[in-house]
């Protein structure tokens, strides 16, 4: 193979092939433009261009929208759970009780008899056993209810008398300032704060349903989630609150949500 000057035809190269080396050259020139091809398309955007291949913002994009998707699940049984929760509470009815119900009900007696459990002996002491304390469980609260005593909160001259027709469900003793006041029985101090019309209240709850509203007062001495014992100090008396017309305790007492007559159960004299 001779490479000439095209107008001088002078000898440039020239050197002698035969074909082992044609064919060893033109492999290697092969194999060396397909790896060139493969290592450009394999590290070069150039691949996105091929068929079969994804972008790199493709992936991102799904990669993310996979995470939404999971996230979006997580929501939905969160809110799922919130709604059943909701039904439940307004309605009463559960869907799992209800199923429940439902495969009872498809059970002929015959195969519920057969899928009772037998008893032990051991349950069978048991509920002796309860059924027997609880046989005297009734006679122990009334035992309780009778020992039930109520202190009268302050001391001074009674003023105001309980009257539901003009909705004064209370009564107005009248004190001097600073003058004590005590819980009428033991319980739990249930709000204690400043009012506009009442100023300084303070609430007990008692046992058996029992609560003691205390009104006027000039300080608190309890807060609010204190237990009190029977004829301890929580407040001193005042004149506290637009309604307030002198030194003076406002006395309530509500059984079960209803409003009593204080005098009734409390000698005030």
């Amino acid at each position: 193979m001779v490479i000439l000057n095209e107008d001088t035809f002078e000898e440039k190269v020239s050197f002698k092939v035969n074909r082992l080396s044609v064919f060893l050259i033109s492999s290697v020139s092969a194999i060396l433009i397909i790896l060139f091809t493969v290592l450009l398309i394999a590290f070069t955007p150039l691949r996105e261009y091929i068929p079969g291949y994804s972008s790199t913002a493709l992936k991102k994009k799904a990669i993310g929208l996979s995470y939404e998707l999971d996230s979006l699940k997580t929501m939905q049984r969160r809110n799922d759970n919130y709604i059943q929760s909701i039904r439940v509470a307004l309605t009463g009815e559960d869907e799992e009780a209800d199923a429940q119900k439902q495969d009872y009900a498809d059970i002929n007696a015959e195969e519920f008899k057969r899928q009772e459990v037998k008893i032990s002996e051991e349950d069978s002491v048991l509920r002796q056993l309860v059924a027997q304390e609880d046989r005297y469980n009734l006679m122990e609260e009334a035992i309780n209810k009778a020992d039930f005593t109520l202190y009268p909160p302050v001391k001074g001259v009674l003023t105001s008398s309980f009257n539901p027709s003009e909705n004064h469900y209370a009564i107005d003793i009248s004190t001097s300032l600073d003058e004590p006041v005590k819980a009428t029985a033991d319980g739990t101090v249930i709000f204690a704060d400043w009012t506009v019309d009442t100023g300084y209240v303070i609430i007990i709850e008692h046992r058996f349903g029992l609560i003691s509203v205390y009104k006027h007062n000039q300080s608190l001495l309890k807060k609010q989630g204190e237990s009190v014992a029977s004829g301890e100090i929580i407040a001193t008396t005042g004149n506290t609150g637009e309604l307030s017309t002198g030194a003076h305790l406002h006395f309530e007492l509500w059984s079960d949500g209803y409003p009593i007559d204080p005098t009734e159960f409390i000698n005030f004299e």
